[in-house]
């Protein structure tokens, strides 16, 4: 009787470890159930406290059939739109541009690197100048024009029941713990989304996307985007925007 009781309470004793094994995985793990909307309003949150950044920008976009040479550009960034890059590797080392809506006529102001530095150029944000090289205007520029854009997407998406989410676990992205998740859109380009699918690595600590990588309907890699060493409300003011700054390269 004693041993028919103890073997009736061996699989209770398996459930309740294998349960318990369970809990504890997650809970070291971080991991929750990965929800899109959820994880847009607290990227948008965090983004909504902040007033300035600065990062090391990297970024890969296909131009037509070609994809351009990745770029590494520090970058800073203070609201209401105030854009400072300058190019820190090869392609285009040495390059600065700045944008501030409202000012320089709403211009943008580039400094080339070698030759053509010997004066500045001020450009349309949206022209084909800039535009010859990139597939958004400087005036899209910056992380939260990111959340935003993928946002829009995504909750599209969700909204017409045409958006399947993979959640691809932890991964350290720039030496921060990420959470890699994948989005897929529609095969058919047809249906008006600006990618196949999208995937994203979204720092742990900030729910901000640190990595983005965008992929056609042929699945080709057309934007490849990344922000290392972000850090958020570093003290930035003003003169990191005027192209006086002595630090700076503009003739002025």
């Amino acid at each position: 009787m004693k041993r028919n009781l103890r073997m009736r309470r061996m699989p209770d004793i398996i459930l309740y470890t294998v349960a318990f094994l369970l809990i504890t995985c997650s809970h070291v793990s971080g991991q929750e159930n990965f929800g899109p909307e959820e994880w847009i309003r607290r990227a948008e949150r965090t983004l909504s406290s902040v007033t300035s950044y600065a990062a090391v920008f990297h970024k890969q976009e296909r131009i037509g059939d070609t994809l351009n040479k990745k770029e590494t550009i520090y970058l800073k960034f203070m609201k209401p739109f105030k854009v400072y890059m300058k190019w820190i590797k090869e392609p285009s080392c040495g390059r600065e541009a700045i944008y501030a809506d409202g000012s320089n006529k709403n211009l943008v102001k580039v400094h080339e690197c070698g030759l053509a530095g010997f004066m500045d150029l001020d450009l349309d944000p949206g022209g084909h100048i800039i535009m010859r090289g990139s597939r958004h205007p400087m005036t899209d520029a910056g992380i939260e024009n990111l959340v935003h854009f993928i946002g829009r997407e995504i909750r599209t998406g969700m909204k017409n029941k045409e958006l399947d989410v993979i959640d691809r676990g932890d991964e350290i992205v720039y030496g921060r713990k990420t959470r890699k998740v994948e989005f897929i859109f529609p095969s058919s380009a047809i249906k008006g989304y600006y990618c196949y699918r999208s995937i994203l690595n979204i720092d742990i600590e900030t729910d901000l996307p640190v990595k983005a990588c965008l992929f056609d309907w042929k699945d080709r890699v057309i934007e490849r985007y990344g922000y290392e060493s972000l850090h958020l409300d570093p003290g930035l003011t003003d003169t990191d925007f005027d192209p006086s700054n002595p630090e700076y390269a503009f003739r002025g």
